[in-house]
Order: structure tokens, then sequence, then C-alpha cells
């Protein structure tokens, strides 16, 4: 290793944070840049090959700016700092960061954290059906609730409306007492917990009691016009293609919608074609529809759900590419034998 060096001022608060616990970070910072950096007389200082040093001062310079803004630096921020730098694309971060969203009830900004996030939240604001379609954890029904009570508590609409097909994963639900809605209440607990984080229970309670927030499963949809309304369906890889059809119909005047789902977490039953599917090749190239992929690199859950989704990414990619030469063989062997039958004729 050179004996380059840099040295950066750091405030103390802002180095207790970017270092983070036990200098796990920092320690992530030096293993992928093959650097050493010494905390030293109120600074620091990075020592190694001059390109892992001035990329390890991109990451830094870039947190340091995150958390002087208030941020409280994560390992999600460290990890997608370092991917970006590796990459050569320098203070993404830092201009992502400025676009917030909204605050939650405790005070904390709602903003995209990634590149594929920045792409979203923007293609929403500027078309009237936005279809979000990417792994767990990319935020992809988290940022459209975020942006649909923005909008509401700003007037730009009337009500919001929340919707997923009610199809168990893998489960029956049909058993759980009480009434239909009691029977449908946990298929839609995530967009509950979403609007409670964000908008507050008691607001969130008073805004469904005056018919202003409706909560419902997708067959709760038909025969209905949706005039002046931000919504969002959720979990639409379960939807069919008649459903989805049904569903986009429903729009109004002055209505928003997004339309959320994982191709790769299917519940329907092995022959159905799934309405997300078919809906992204039906409906590309129209005007006012945008569609955003998110993937592995958009997690912003834990660092471990990141490398899951990749590791499954992976798998499946592999077994496609067998699946694909399986078939190549076997029409192989297909025409092999028709040509020797014909020989021997």
């Amino acid at each position: 290793m050179s004996d380059f060096s840099l040295r950066m001022d750091m405030p103390a608060e802002d180095m207790r944070k970017i270092f983070g616990m036990r200098d796990a970070y920092v320690k992530k910072l030096e293993r992928d840049f093959g650097v050493v950096v010494v905390d030293r007389n109120g600074g620091i200082t990075i020592t190694g090959e001059e390109d892992g040093v001035r990329k390890a001062e991109g990451v830094l310079r870039q947190l340091t700016i995150l958390s002087g803004r208030g941020n409280e630096i994560e390992e999600q921020s460290v990890d997608y700092a370092i991917t970006m730098e590796m990459e050569e694309q320098e203070n993404v971060l830092t201009e992502i960061d400025t676009d917030c969203i909204c605050h939650t009830i405790n005070g904390k900004p709602v903003k995209p954290k990634t590149l594929g996030q920045k792409a979203y939240v923007d293609a929403i604001r500027n078309n009237m059906i936005v279809f979000g379609s990417g792994p767990a954890g990319t935020g992809k029904t988290y940022l459209a609730m975020a942006m649909a009570i923005t909008a509401f508590k700003n007037d730009e609409v009337g009500r919001i409306i929340l919707t997923r097909p009610a199809i168990e994963a893998g489960e029956k639900l049909g058993f759980l007492p009480g009434d239909l809605q009691s029977k449908v209440d946990p298929y839609l607990r995530p967009l509950y917990d979403a609007l409670y984080q964000i908008m507050g229970a008691e607001s969130c309670v008073k805004n469904m009691e005056n018919g202003l927030i409706e909560v419902a499963p997708l067959a709760y949809m038909r025969g209905r016009t949706l005039d002046n309304a931000y919504i969002i369906l959720d979990e639409a890889q379960n939807t069919t293609p008649a459903q989805m059809k049904m569903f986009l119909t429903r729009i109004g005047f002055g209505s928003k919608v997004v339309v959320t789902g994982d191709s790769s977490q299917k519940d329907l039953p092995a022959d159905a074609k799934s309405g997300l599917d078919v809906a992204g090749r039906v409906l590309q190239g129209i005007e006012d529809i945008a569609f955003c992929h998110l993937t592995s690199k958009d997690v912003v859950r834990h660092p471990l759900v990141q490398r899951i989704v990749k590791a499954y990414e992976e798998y499946e990619d592999k077994n496609r590419y067998a699946d694909r030469s399986m078939n190549r063989n076997r029409e192989t062997d297909k025409h092999s034998y028709k040509s020797r039958k014909n020989k021997y004729k």
C-alpha cells in the first residue's frame, strides 16, 4: 500500500454518526476501498492507494453533508454511497436528499434514498398513472403513500383510496372470526400501518370516518367511478388481467393512480397470468402512463434483505437460463428425431 494521504476536517458530532457503532461504517469503508481511516486532532486522515483514498473521501464528504442536514446515518446510506462511488456516480446521495416528500407524525422526513426511488417519485409527480414494480423493501408502497398523503393535505385531491387484491399468501384466512371487513383487514394491514406512521392514527381514523380515506379490497372497486382521488393499488402482481382492466377503467377526472407490485412474489394459481405483467406489455408507450422498475440496489430495509433479494434474483435468473437451455435441447432432439424418421421412410 502506498502512503498517499488526505486529511478531512469533520465535526465531532458528525464523526460519531458517520463512524457508526464500534466504527462499523468506517471499517466497511476501509475494507471496500482498501484504505485506513484514522481519527486525529478533530479531523480524519485517510491513507492508502490514491484512487481508493479519493473515493473514500467522496463517500465521507457526502455522509458529512447528510449528517449536517440533521439526517441519521444508516447502514443503507453508507452502502449506497459506497456503491455509487465505485460506479463513479458522485454526489448522488446529497442530491437525492434534497427531495423531502413529507414528514411522519414523529417529524422524520420521508425522502427517496436511491436513484431508483428518486425516479419513481418524479414519475408519480409527472404522470397520471405510474406502475412501480420491484422486490420487497424498495419503498414502492411507502413512497406512494407519502405522495398520496401530501397531495391530500395540499388539497390537490379530495380523498385517498387504497386497495389490494384479497389473496392469501399460501394460507387460508376464511376461518377468522368476525364480519367481512374483519376478514379482509389482515390483507390491508400494511396499508393501515403506513397511513398511521405518516398521518397519525387519530387523523387517519377521523378521515376514514368522514369517507375521505378508504381502504378496501379490490373487489369493492367494481362499478365505481373514482373522481378527484389519489388511488393506490398495492400487491398488483396478484391481480388477474381482468381485475387490472376493471381497476384502471374506474379512474375519473382529477385522479392520480399508483400501481405497485413485485412480479417475483405472486400468490396466483400457477397457470394464471398476472394483471401487472400483462399491463406492462399492453400499456407501454401510452402518454401519461409511466413504468418504474426498482431493483435490489433500491432496497432500503436491513442490508441483509438486500443480499437476500439479490441472491433470489441470481437464483431465478440461473433457473430461467437452465429452463431455456433445456427447451432448446428438447426442440433440437425433436427436430433430429423427425429428420431421422423421414430419412428411413
